[in-house]
């Protein structure tokens, strides 16, 4: 089922390590599952970014609450080459017997997206 999503699918335990990794996820960053499997998030989180990230992330682990509460946000993203993407991402806490086992993280690329509308409001 998750490799038949269209969206990437990414699930990181409460440490942040990544346990679930869908086909999407290696087309959109560039990682096969074997390379990602067991890998901290940093993987795809751009260094400038990683801090605030780890703030939020370890903020929502231990308080379980998504500061986003499930609305999409626009971040940037590394992908294996090197390259920077845009992607919108939504996150959500995953909870077992109200225990917080980790996040799930659903993303998509639009790069294309930002950097047409940007170049459109330079000119304009």
């Amino acid at each position: 089922m998750l490799d038949d999503a269209g969206d990437a699918i990414i699930y990181a335990d409460r440490s942040g390590r990544i346990e679930r990794w869908n086909a999407a996820a290696s087309e959109l960053f560039g990682y096969s599952s074997e390379e990602a499997l067991g890998q901290r998030l940093d993987l795809i989180i751009p260094e400038h970014l990683r801090a605030a990230h780890w703030r939020g992330f370890d903020a929502a682990m231990t308080n379980c609450i998504m500061k986003l509460q499930g609305r999409p946000t626009l971040t940037r993203a590394s992908h294996k080459s090197g390259r920077k993407l845009y992607v919108e991402m939504t996150f959500a806490i995953v909870k077992d017997s109200g225990e917080v086992l980790g996040s799930v993280a659903v993303a998509r690329d639009v790069t294309e997206r930002v950097e047409r509308e940007r170049a459109a409001a330079q000119r304009s």
